[in-house]
């Protein structure tokens, strides 16, 4: 039992420690990134900007450690410590204020991403290549894959120089729908990595495909670090950051469930958590788009408020002087 359970415990603390490596990795990019501005050079030349992204890196290292080590029904809701880090950190380090509808978005989008991948199904096993070359000629996943290399084609190439800067979730989906690949590139690569290095009948084919997982995977993140050095640099870290987790979390469950048929699994109890765990979400994303487009927070509301009852007294009163006027006695 101990030999069992010792690699998942061990997955777990690992999984926590890289949730809040990650979420100071956005906070401290963007921090080198003002700190740039501020003195009018690149970002690239900020030591600041530097250890976050060092931060992300050693995250991400955390991550595939974990997901050898725990399940990922496990490890995967772990990332949800790192979002509600990163608007602690940002309120510190950045004075990212978040108002009240902002931090029930957050905790929304939290909730509701756990409750969606504790119903996830489990993914069927995959002990060689061949099958996971079969998997991924399957015309589902192709068609699924196509899909989404268009709708990133155009929004890299149209919508996000037009609408980017103004724009939070066109760089969010960009980012998002590109962990349709690099997730199952990274699962696909610790797979086929033995049998692509030993001696065997089938090493050639598996080495080919090791290679093209590592290319996709390379080319994969290599976007995704452009297009959030480039949120960060016009969007509050926090915000990114947890609307960024629920559409990669959505994302990557949805590519996983397609590649590795995890749909089938899905039992009516499940399907109607994960059903409540897309609504949360869904609510949680909204109330950060609103947090984000307005500037009153309950605090200025309430002094707005308080303002315009005291008028309303004055003038009944007779005592009002403001706004360049005054009542007559």
């Amino acid at each position: 039992m101990v030999a069992n359970t010792t690699p998942i415990a061990a997955g777990v603390w690992i999984a926590v420690i890289s949730s809040f490596i990650n979420g100071s990795t956005f906070v401290l990019q963007k921090k080198g990134i003002l700190r740039a501005r501020e003195k009018g050079a690149s970002y690239l030349k900020d030591g600041v900007w530097w250890s976050g992204t060092i931060s992300m890196i050693v995250g991400q290292i955390g991550n595939f450690l974990a997901y050898n080590a725990a399940p990922a029904v496990v490890v995967t809701p772990l990332g949800a410590l790192g979002v509600l880090f990163g608007a602690v950190l940002a309120s510190y380090v950045l004075q990212e204020q978040l108002n009240v509808l902002g931090k029930l978005g957050c905790v929304l989008c939290c909730s509701g991403s756990v409750m969606l991948i504790i119903h996830s199904p489990t993914s069927e096993s995959i002990r060689s290549s061949q099958e996971l070359e079969q998997r991924l000629s399957d015309p589902v996943f192709v068609t699924y894959a196509s899909l989404v290399i268009l709708v990133l084609f155009v929004l890299i190439m149209w919508v996000a120089p037009a609408h980017g800067r103004s724009n939070i979730m066109v760089y969010v989906f960009i980012c998002s729908l590109l962990g349709s690949f690099t997730v199952p590139s990274s699962k696909g690569l610790g797979l086929v990595a033995q049998e692509a290095f030993t001696e065997g009948p089938t090493s050639s084919r598996a080495l080919g495909l090791f290679l093209g997982l590592l290319g996709t995977l390379a080319v994969s993140i290599l976007i995704q670090f452009i297009f959030i050095s480039k949120a960060l640099e016009y969007h509050s870290s926090h915000m990114f950051e947890a609307i960024y987790y629920v559409t990669f979390t959505s994302t990557v469950l949805t590519a996983s469930a397609i590649l590795f048929r995890e749909w089938t699994a899905v039992g009516m109890v499940d399907g109607l958590g994960m059903l409540c765990g897309l609504t949360t979400v869904a609510v949680g994303v909204l109330l950060l788009r609103i947090s984000s487009e307005t500037s009153l927070t309950w605090m200025h509301q309430g002094f707005y408020h308080h303002r315009i009852l005291g008028k309303n007294i004055a003038l009944l009163t007779g005592s009002w002087v403001g706004d360049n006027c005054s009542t007559v006695q």
